[in-house]
Order: C-alpha cells, then sequence, then structure tokens
C-alpha cells in the first residue's frame, strides 16, 4: 500500500512496533503475577508475538513479508484477544490500553472496512469469552472502534487528496517543461534571426573590408568607418535583445507604469518614437496576468522593431466590461498578408506571432490581426479579467 506508506513513515512504524512490545510485556507482566495461572500455552504464544515485535522494533525485514500489514494487523488482534482471555478483572486496565494500541495500530494502518471488521470480531470475541470485566469492556471497544474508524475515513481523503495533489504536481511540472523548451525555442529563433545575422554580417564585410585596403586603402578605410557605425547599431540590437530575455518584473509600479516604462526602453534602444496611452480604468493594480501581459506586449513591440522597419509605434491600454484591451499599431512593412484574423483564423492558416498567440491563448484571450502590407500593421488584444 503505497498511499499508507506515504503517510505512516519509517519511525512510525517502529513506534507501533515498540507500543505492542510495551502492550504485550505488560500483560504477561500482569498475568504473572496473578495467583494460579494456568494457561500455559496461551502465555507463551503471548511471550512469543512480545517478542517478534521486539524484533521489529530494530529490523525492518518482517516489512518485506508484509507489505500489506495483514500480519501485523493479526498480530494486533492476537494480543488484545490474549490480554482479554488471561488478564482477570484487577488487570482491566491492560486490556483497556492494548484495546487502544490495537485500534490505533489498525486506523493508521488499514482502512475503515478493517477498522470495522476488527471492532466486530473483537465485540464478538468479548460476547463469546465473558471476561471478568466484559460489562466494561465492550463499551470501550465499541467507542474506540467508531473513533477508529472516523480516523480511517478521514485518512482516506487525506490520501486521495495527497494523490490528487500529487498528479496535479506532475500535470504542473510537465506543463513548466513545455514552457522552458517552448522558451528555449523562442530565445534560439530570436537569436538565429537577431544577433546571429548581425555578427555573420559583420563577418562579411570585414573580408570585404581586407580585400579592399589592399586593393584602395581609402575605399576601405570609409567602409571601416561604415562598419565601426554598423557595429555600433549591432551593439544595440544586441542591448535590446538581452534586455528582452531578462525576467518581466513590475517591481510594485502597477501594470501601465511597468508597460511605460517597458515602452520607454524600447523607443531609446530601437530608436523609433513611441507612443503610450492608458486609460484611468486601466491603472489598478488587481489584474492577476500582469507579467504575461508585459511580456506579450513587449514580445509585440520587439517584432516591430526587428521585422517592420517602423517609423512610429502607439500602445494603448484600456478596460472596459472586465476586460482588458490593449492595441498595438505600428506604420511599417506589415505582416506578408494582407487582411483581418481572428486568434482561431491566424491558428488554421498557420499566420501570426505564434508566442504572442500562445500566451494569448493561454490567458483565455482573443486577438483580431490587421495587416496592411507596405502601410503598417495592428495588433487588438482583448484578455478576460
Amino acid at each position: 500500500m503505497v498511499t499508507d506508506q506515504i503517510v505512516l513513515p519509517y519511525l512510525w512504524r517502529r513506534y507501533l512496533s515498540l507500543l505492542r512490545a510495551l502492550v504485550g510485556a505488560a500483560c504477561i507482566w500482569v498475568v504473572l503475577g496473578a495467583s494460579g495461572v494456568t494457561s500455559a500455552e496461551w502465555l507463551l504464544l503471548l511471550a512469543v508475538l512480545t517478542v517478534y515485535s521486539v524484533i521489529s522494533i530494530f529490523w525492518r525485514w518482517p516489512e518485506r513479508f508484509d507489505k500489506l500489514d495483514v500480519f501485523n494487523v493479526i498480530l494486533d488482534v492476537a494480543i488484545f484477544l490474549l490480554c482479554v482471555a488471561l488478564v482477570q478483572d484487577t488487570g482491566f486496565w491492560v486490556t483497556a490500553v492494548a484495546a487502544l494500541y490495537l485500534f490505533l495500530a489498525t486506523s493508521t494502518l488499514q482502512d475503515w472496512r478493517d477498522v470495522l471488521l476488527t471492532t466486530v470480531s473483537c465485540l464478538a470475541f468479548v460476547n463469546f469469552a465473558q471476561p471478568p470485566n466484559a460489562e466494561r469492556l465492550q463499551p470501550v471497544v465499541l467507542i474506540l472502534g467508531m473513533f477508529g474508524c472516523v480516523v480511517a475515513l478521514q485518512k482516506q481523503s487525506l490520501v486521495e487528496r495527497l494523490s490528487a495533489v500529487s498528479r496535479q504536481a506532475v500535470l504542473y511540472r510537465s506543463e513548466a517543461q513545455q514552457a522552458r523548451e517552448a522558451e528555449r525555442e523562442r530565445i534560439a529563433a530570436d537569436f538565429h534571426d537577431g544577433p546571429l545575422q548581425s555578427f555573420i554580417s559583420v563577418q562579411m564585410r570585414l573580408e570585404i573590408v581586407r580585400k579592399m585596403l589592399a586593393r584602395n586603402h581609402d575605399a576601405g578605410m570609409e567602409e571601416l568607418r561604415q562598419l565601426r557605425d554598423v557595429c555600433a547599431q549591432q551593439i544595440t540590437e544586441v542591448r535590446t535583445f538581452v534586455r528582452s530575455m531578462r525576467p518581466v518584473e513590475l517591481d510594485g509600479a502597477g501594470l501601465a507604469a511597468a508597460l511605460r516604462s517597458t515602452v520607454g526602453f524600447f523607443q531609446k534602444d530601437s530608436g523609433i518614437p513611441t507612443t503610450f496611452k492608458a486609460d484611468p480604468t486601466a491603472m489598478h493594480d488587481d489584474i492577476e496576468a500582469s507579467i504575461d501581459i508585459l511580456q506579450i506586449v513587449r514580445e509585440s513591440l520587439n517584432n516591430v522593431r526587428k521585422h517592420s522597419s517602423a517609423s512610429r509605434v502607439a500602445v494603448n491600454i484600456s478596460r472596459s466590461n472586465g476586460t482588458l484591451i490593449i492595441d498595438v499599431e505600428d506604420d511599417g512593412t506589415g505582416f506578408p498578408f494582407a487582411g483581418e484574423f481572428s486568434l482561431e483564423e491566424l491558428d488554421l492558416l498557420h499566420l501570426g506571432p505564434q508566442s504572442i498567440m500562445r500566451r494569448i491563448r493561454s490567458l483565455n484571450g482573443d486577438l483580431l490581426l490587421n495587416s496592411r502590407p507596405g502601410r503598417g500593421s495592428e495588433l487588438h488584444i482583448r484578455l478576460p479579467l
């Protein structure tokens, strides 16, 4: 029973074995201290069970043969029944302690059906054997049995909740792994389309400069000065790329303030004039998906910088009827297709910015993309709050 082993660690099982040995030893001590001991065979059996309990405290080999704890339950019931049969009226406390231990062990090791069966069996034995303390023992067994059933039911509920949480944790780990892989692919694609292409271009132009210097020194120096300007521009692009790889942080400033800062960094790094407008309704800080929203805007601006050759960008954010509305518009080259497409249509046609679409889909949002080749594009994003 793997779930029981999760609930009951190794030390708890050792404690149960110790309690069983103490109960058996107390029963032997009471019986030997009484006069007229006639059940030597039963007393010997009780001693053997007690010795086994002592052995199971220090060695774990009995658990290898009793993985379902069936033998332990039988052993606990046997010790209790021997206490009932051997202990006289003056040793009622030993029998009561044995009953308490029995239902403590059964309710923690087994389910409620086994506890109920143990309760019925013990009550039947007490009624059949009619020991001197039967009238006092019956209500004790009944109360302990009821309490044990409640504990076993509660334990079963906790085990089921633990199993559900474990399955959910595995699912979350799988989703996190998929998200990491997708992010790695996006970073690799961005690096390939951005800094890597710039480095290749610089390498090719360096070879051209080398050949020009060998033929025409003045022309080579002019090309070298142009290459220096290109390198300065590439440094700006690499800095922008590194900034886009950093984790998104709100720093307690609120979504609108964080977006304004992101737009400001974009304008400074790209040199593209960018405006940002936020309605007062969008200034609240109760938007749970703020980090994802910030990343969507950041990726939209990066796409504008890399692909659109825009001279103007506008970012607007508003809030209406429980929906956050984000508009990102530019006057660049637009997408290589024309028209207005929804998120579902873009998925069917395999068009549009995939990483942005994936984030919007994860937030149960919607996207309307309006592409005007040669005249710019617009992203109209609606996210439920």
